[in-house]
């Protein structure tokens, strides 16, 4: 995000006093304001929540299990379970 943008979208919570104070405590010590600095770390922390849900690091002998399981020959149950119409449908 640049810094030319305006924030429009508003954010509120409530907090205990002493989180208040920590998150402050935190801000200053690295020269930013309440909202920049839990603006950044709430985005930082969901992007990781949102990238540990699309990677995965494994070793050799799971990553050649895993490549195993993908190239075996589709089960009969799979294919049944393909054919089927949704239930929403």
């Amino acid at each position: 995000m640049t810094e030319t943008q305006i924030r429009e979208a508003a954010i509120n919570i409530r907090a205990l006093p002493a989180q208040r104070n920590l998150i402050d405590l935190a801000a200053a010590a690295l020269h930013k304001s309440r909202s920049d600095f839990m603006l950044e770390v709430a985005c930082r922390e969901a992007e990781n929540i949102l990238l540990n849900q699309r990677l995965f690091l494994v070793d050799d002998a799971d990553f050649t299990a895993f490549e195993t399981a993908l190239q075996a020959p589709v089960s009969t149950n799979a294919k049944e379970l393909l054919a089927r119409q949704p239930p929403w449908k």
